[in-house]
């Protein structure tokens, strides 16, 4: 945390010229090509974390090339002798394993984001309940710790530089060890930790790291997986630099104008007074210099040890607002110098926009009242765990978009910054949640390194302290009053430019809903009107609603398969889709709400145990797939003409059997067909849907949706035949060779009229070849115990998911899917070929150890 000095500061605001302008800035436009991709939402965008870093700073990515293996929680001679004695502590330099002639070799190699908790095999463990049935905890020594080791090179000619290395977040107890010298320790699963290494490299030599990470405790009640699993970088500064995540931009509109105002913290490690000079560069979305967009302020010297706040005031013209259907950002350039040097600088993207929750109106973004049509969200994926790569964060956002989805909120711990950066660019809005609800040390160092490091980011409309706290809200009611108040100060103190509030499982009436700006309510619908009357100068939202559950692709509830029909399952304390939207979607005074989930996560086997693994509350099941209630959000969510016509049509052996046919569309009318013959047309209430009962006949069956009278959308369903090949889409065909990139494919099964059949269950071998390489299998059956990092899966109702990484040379990548094993018919197999094209790597720690 940075401590600024409490004296007075002299300082005077200027204007930089023209000249003086374009000669601070040349060093930045020379990585305005990158920066343009960012803002314009491109997949080729590296990450923000990747751009902030500006000359002379240096952020490098430390992801490739790590050392693996696992410790042990109980035994020291399984655990590199670590806790052998009382001493392990007791002399600085000591540890043997964080030096150049320890022997790594037989450690295997990973790069990260790495999650080891989903290579595990799940256990018949109901303790392991929440966490997805995985051997992690105090009572599995042997898989709840692992050890990572780097080797890396810090050139002579960084003598002088301030030097730490940043860990975006890691599951859960890290130690760090550096040339043998203990460096620190964190011990949460979700806030960014650093540490300074400057006085422990050796400069112009080999260093090595080491990280000890110990998932035994755990933060939530979900799968959170172990290891290393968000981004590292090395960062380089000089000793007169801009504080970690001090600098903001604060965002006022009228009219045709938005003031600017601009803020950071110059830190002098150094050790002489400095004298310092911060200017301000803004950019709009293509790369052009705003009019009057340079800021600069002087301040008395700064002593060493010590550090000093700037800020100015700017104004754009005409901004270009943010909102989720044009997600425009503009880029301020932040620099300190002293004399004629430019001593450290960082690039932060942000947007111009209004949000703004009222107590009758509801919510409004850029003064048009809109509904939040959110989601809850876990970080977790199939395949993958919770170690999940850049692209796949854009992956999964693309999918709630498609439905209509506008929001999505961090349930419930703070996001992976990738995840933040998706939503800037796409455009979905942001409730952001902390971890920890407390006002402790640690509940408060949290919730502000999320406020300082997300505060920029204009899809952010929400703080959140925290989920469900029972005893805060009844029992310990004062305390959580007095805790509330404390954190929603801070947050007010960080950035008074956002409301605050928690998802509160209550109705509200006392403990840390005190404090809050607007309310959040979690389920219940029989409250918000009640409290609505009662306090109707308080602005409502639903923080957590629904929690339907369905299976995806099974119409029947069967608690011997562990499978959940479409049919508006709903667990006793939820709400369908229907019922929530039509509570929070028809009230005025709501400002909408967040629906439970977006995803199915691993954990939380709702309704059901062992054998379930993962939840099925989701909107789209693990890998992104739809269930059917996705096509309800897209139909009342979306603009454009909707219907989905389900189930499908394969019920062999019920023939003459009633089953129900349903309709979720936005038309005004839909007409049924069975084998060509009406059933006759219903008019489709408001947020609602329409279905019939009919006898089962092998065919097809046909929804045909009119608006004022015209047929303008149909969709049909037919009796397919058995599998007999398989088919391969990918999302992309073309991905970048930068050894982060992927391509996502799926896998379908199909009959030789070329249909793709929804209840096979066929399994299937992938062979991948080239410059790619596997990193996650899925299906998303909540039952399947199939190992995620084999090159094979069984496809679950008709579908599964393979997700291939890029190497970083450019080529082709090979993808084929065959039959897998003996049983069964023969299937047809399917070939893909992606290319991977040369693009410009992120700077990153060199691998001496060879790079793929």
């Amino acid at each position: 945390m940075t401590h600024i000095s409490r004296r007075d500061l002299l300082c005077s605001g200027a204007a930089l010229s023209a000249s003086s302008l374009l000669a601070r800035s040349a060093w930045a436009r020379t990585a305005w090509t990158r920066t343009a991709a960012l803002l314009a939402g491109s997949a080729d965008a590296p990450s923000a974390a990747a751009l902030a870093a500006v000359a002379p700073r240096e952020q490098l990515l430390f992801d490739f090339g790590w050392k693996f293996q696992f410790g042990n929680g109980s035994d020291p001679a399984k655990d590199l002798g670590f806790g052998f004695g009382q001493g392990d502590f007791a002399k600085t330099g000591d540890f043997d394993f964080a030096k150049g002639k320890f022997d790594d070799s037989k450690w295997r190699t990973v790069n990260l984001p790495h999650d080891w908790a989903v290579e595990l095999p799940f256990i018949d463990d109901k303790e392991q309940t929440s966490h997805g049935f995985k051997p992690i905890g105090r009572r599995y020594p042997d898989t709840s710790v692992g050890w990572y080791r780097r080797e890396f090179e810090i050139p002579a000619g960084d003598a002088g530089k301030r030097i730490a290395v940043e860990f975006d977040g890691a599951f859960r107890d890290v130690i760090i060890f550096v040339n043998g010298c203990f460096i620190g320790r964190n011990n949460n699963g979700y806030a960014p930790f650093s540490f300074d290494l400057t006085d422990f490299l050796d400069y112009g030599a080999k260093n090595y790291i080491v990280a000890r990470v110990d998932a035994a405790f755990g933060d939530g009640w979900f799968y959170e997986g172990a290891g290393i699993y968000r981004h590292v970088w090395l960062t380089k500064t000089d000793a007169l630099h801009l504080g970690k995540w001090e600098s903001y931009v604060r965002t006022e509109v009228s009219g045709n104008t938005a003031k600017l105002s601009l803020g950071t913290v110059v830190v002098n490690d150094g050790n002489k007074p400095e004298v310092a000079l911060v200017s301000w560069v803004i950019y709009d979305g293509d790369g052009k210099l705003v009019p009057n967009g340079a800021g600069s302020e002087h301040s008395d010297p700064i002593k060493p040890g010590e550090s000093a706040p700037y800020t100015a005031d700017l104004s754009l013209s005409n901004p270009k607002l943010w909102s989720p259907d044009a997600p425009n950002l503009y880029i301020a350039e932040v620099s300190v110098s002293s004399g004629d040097k430019t001593r450290d600088a960082e690039r932060i993207s942000f947007g111009v926009r209004t949000a703004v929750f009222d107590a009758d109106k509801g919510f409004s973004l850029n003064g048009k009242t809109i509904k939040i049509q959110g989601t809850c969200n876990h970080q977790d994926h199939a395949g993958v765990g919770a170690a999940l790569p850049d692209r796949l964060q854009v992956f999964r956002l693309a999918v709630l978009k498609e439905m209509g989805c506008n929001a999505v909120r961090t349930s419930h711990n703070m996001p992976t910054p990738e995840w933040v950066e998706g939503c800037d660019r796409m455009g979905l809005m942001m409730m952001c949640e902390t971890r920890q609800m407390s006002s402790n040390p640690e509940g408060l160092a949290q919730l502000e390194v999320m406020v300082k490091r997300y505060r920029n980011s204009p899809s952010i409309i929400i703080w959140s302290i925290g989920n469900e706290e029972w005893e805060l809200q009844g029992p310990m009611a004062e305390q959580g009053a007095k805790i509330g108040a404390t954190m929603v100060e801070r947050c007010h103190e960080l950035d008074p430019t956002r409301v605050v509030s928690a998802a509160v499982n209550g109705d509200n009436q006392k403990g840390v809903s005190d404090a809050f700006d607007i309310i959040g309510f979690n389920y219940g619908l029989d409250r918000p009107d009640d409290y609505h009357k009662e306090h109707p100068k308080r602005p409502i939202f639903g923080s957590e609603t629904s929690s339907a559950i369905s299976t995806r692709g099974s119409y029947s509830t069967d608690p011997l398969r562990n499978t959940v029909t479409n049919f508006n399952g709903v667990v006793t304390w939820g709400e369908t889709a229907e019922e929530w939207w039509k509570f929070y979607g028809t009230r005025d005074w709501e400002a909408g709400g967040f629906a439970w989930t977006g995803f199915d996560y691993r954990g939380e086997p709702t309704p059901y145990g062992w054998p379930s693994i993962n939840s099925q509350f989701g909107i789209v099941d693990m890998c992104g797939f739809p269930k059917d209630t996705f096509y309800y959000y897209k139909a009342w969510w979306g603009r454009e003409p909707a219907l989905h016509l389900f189930p499908h049509w394969n019920f062999e052996g019920r023939e003459g059997d009633m089953i129900p046919v349903w309709v979720y569309s936005n038309a005004d009318e839909v007409e049924l067909f069975v084998n060509g013959q009406s059933q006759g047309s219903q008019k489709v209430p408001h947020l609602g849907h329409v279905e019939w009962k009919v006898k089962y006949e092998p065919g097809s069956i046909e929804a045909r949706g009119s608006k004022d009278g015209k047929v303008v959308i149909t969709e049909k369903r037919e009796t397919t035949g058995p599998t007999v090949a398989i088919r391969l889409t990918a999302d992309r065909h073309e991905i970048n060779a930068d050894g982060e990139d992927l391509v996502i494919l799926k896998v379908e099964a199909l009959d030789k009229e070329g249909r793709a059949v929804p209840t096979a269950n066929n399994a299937i071998g992938f062979n991948i070849s080239g410059e790619g390489k596997l990193i996650g299998v899925g299906n998303g059956d909540p039952n399947c115990q199939e190992s995620d990092k084999e090159p094979r899966r069984s496809l679950f109702n008709g579908l599964a998911q393979v997700i291939i990484q890029a190497t970083k040379r450019p080529g082709e990548i090979h993808i084929e899917a065959v039959k897998d094993g003996w049983d069964g018919p023969e299937l047809t197999p399917a070939k893909v070929t992606i290319t991977t094209k040369r693009v410009e790597l992120r700077q990153a720690v060199a691998w001496s150890r060879g790079q793929g």
